[in-house]
């Protein structure tokens, strides 16, 4: 039984992690197309389906696993007691193995070449800075916003990123999952291999911030519940 409850967990983390990276990658070659070079435009047309696909996924699959679809949530999780370790490894497997196959989808969707990896270079002070502060937001909402009003971290997690996009030189990646990911595209959304590690780094560093600041905004016992007020 646990075994098989297990399995339908990570198989809803693979599946809801696939559809945002086939989101992401698919809505950037599409905004590539559609924009006629007007960097503005492109980027906005990548992140409303990107926040609207976090929404449905979530709602839908919230009931199932939770919903991480992101290695730092899941480290939030495990770190407060509300997963167990051993179910965080497991989700951490599907999260990237369902991101790596969301690219590959959006590939074969736009008749690209499958297998790809990126030349595109990001680094630099603001963009891994700006990881740390989308992934702290990122953690942050979504603690928060769960104990004080479940039913909102669809919408809040999908207005989040669709704003960290904007207000983050990084794009708001915010995700070691998605950013392993990218690095198998030659498109829009892509990264460079190299880069790949310093902004994990980050992103946990900021995970990790969020998961204190939340203690402190809205603390839990050592079982996962509320603390009393």
């Amino acid at each position: 039984m646990r075994n098989g409850v297990l399995a339908r967990r990570a198989g809803a983390e693979l599946l809801g992690t696939a559809f945002l990276l086939a989101a992401v990658v698919g809505s950037g070659i599409m905004a590539e197309k559609l924009a006629n070079g007007a960097a503005a435009m492109a980027l906005l047309c990548n992140t409303l389906p990107v926040a609207g696909i976090l929404y449905v996924m979530i709602t839908v699959l919230g009931p199932v696993s939770g919903a991480h679809f992101n290695p730092a949530v899941t480290f939030a999780f495990a770190w407060r007691g509300e997963t167990s370790w051993v179910d965080a490894v497991w989700y951490w497997i599907a999260q990237i193995a369902g991101g790596i196959l969301g690219v590959l989808l959006a590939h074969v969707m736009f008749d690209l070449e499958v297998l790809q990896v990126s030349s595109t270079a990001r680094g630099g002070v603001g963009q891994i800075v700006s990881e740390a502060v989308a992934t702290f937001g990122l953690v942050l909402t979504i603690l928060a916003v769960v104990r004080s009003k479940p039913a909102a971290v669809p919408a809040c997690v999908g207005l989040y990123i669709l704003a960290a996009y904007w207000f983050t030189a990084s794009t708001s990646f915010a995700n070691p999952a998605v950013t392993i990911a990218r690095a198998f595209t030659e498109t829009f959304a892509g990264i460079h291999p190299a880069g790949v590690p310093a902004f994990i780094a980050v992103q946990f560093v900021g995970a990790a911030l969020g998961v204190l600041a939340a203690g402190w905004f809205a603390p839990v016992d050592a079982r996962g519940q509320a603390a009393a007020e």
